[in-house]
Order: structure tokens, then sequence, then C-alpha cells
């Protein structure tokens, strides 16, 4: 089995498309293998996994937390359609407040591969999807934070058509320059 991993236009952040078997039975692909990952320089100790649900217009995020509880991402989904969002976020970073975006999907079967540092938001463009992703730390809510998903300073292009479904947290979460905890 093997993997193909390509460099975003955000260096760190890394596009990985599985080997994928088919036929008249259906498909298998492996879609981690920590030996495989490692000589491709994603090292991180994927500690809690994590499965969501979403109709379309849903868009979740941006989240991220704060050192020393910090994630890394290895983001898939597994049913549907989803437009996945990267902002990053580290301070000394040459691309510090630029944002990547990646079209998930069940036919596609590719991963995004965010390390820590970097917020992460996703938007359903199907009529519903699941989404699965590990991480690198246990979910800590004394250190999520968050960003607004429309900040005029980030400048996503979600390329949505609708007005997206939004949590009452991801409503109220600030805008970049009023952010004071970054990593």
């Amino acid at each position: 089995m093997s993997f193909k991993f390509e460099k975003t236009e955000i260096e760190d952040v890394i596009l990985v498309t599985p080997q994928v078997f088919g036929d008249y039975r259906g498909f298998f692909s492996e879609t981690y293998k920590k030996s495989v990952f490692i000589e491709n320089g994603i090292t991180d100790d994927f500690r809690q996994d994590n499965h969501s649900k979403s109709t379309k217009g849903v868009l979740r995020g941006l989240h991220y937390q704060l050192n020393p509880k910090a994630q890394a991402k290895l983001v898939r989904c597994v049913k549907g359609k989803i437009l996945d969002v990267a902002v990053d976020i580290r301070k000394n970073s040459k691309t510090f407040g630029k944002w990547v975006g990646r079209i998930l999907s069940e036919e596609n079967k590719q991963m995004l591969y965010l390390p820590e540092g970097f917020a992460h938001g996703f938007a359903v463009l199907s009529d519903e999807a699941e989404f699965l992703y590990k991480v690198s730390n246990e979910y800590s809510p004394e250190h999520d934070r968050g960003i607004r998903w429309n900040d005029p300073d980030i400048g996503i292009n979600w390329n949505i058509d609708f007005e997206p479904k939004l949590s009452e947290k991801d409503k109220k979460q600030p805008f970049f320059k009023d952010v004071t905890e970054l990593l």
C-alpha cells in the first residue's frame, strides 16, 4: 500500500492521497500507516479520533487549541463532500494569516494534514457529510479557541452560495486582528 504526499501552498499543510484498490465488491484502502507517514515527515503521535456528521450548509470553524494542548490534525471526508480550510496562526511563520483549502470527498478519498499552529474549519457542500479526523492532543475546553469564519483580513473563499449554518459558538468567534492567544 502506498500514499501520495503533496505539499500545498502552505508548505506544512500536506494533501495525502491513499492508494485505493477497487473491484465489483467495493474498495480497500489504508488510511493511516504510522511508518509511512513518519518517512514523509508527519511524526505526530495521534491520540484521539473524532467523527462528525453534518448537513448541507453547515460550516464548522475556525477552531484551534492553545499550547500545551495544540493539535495537529489528519482530516478526511468519508461521506459526501466538504471544503476543508486551514489558516496559519503561527506568529513567526512566513505564511502567518494565510489560508489553504481543499475539497475532500468520499470520491477522492484525500486527506489533509495540518500541523499544530493552524486554525481549522470546513463547509459541507453535499446533502450531508461525515468527517473523520485524528488529533495529536485530546480535546481540552480550557485551551479551545476560534476565529470568525468570514474574517475579512483572512479572506477565505468558501466558494458557497448559501448562508452557512453556524453554531452559536462559531457566530461569536473573534476576528483575527482581535485574537490575542495564538501559537
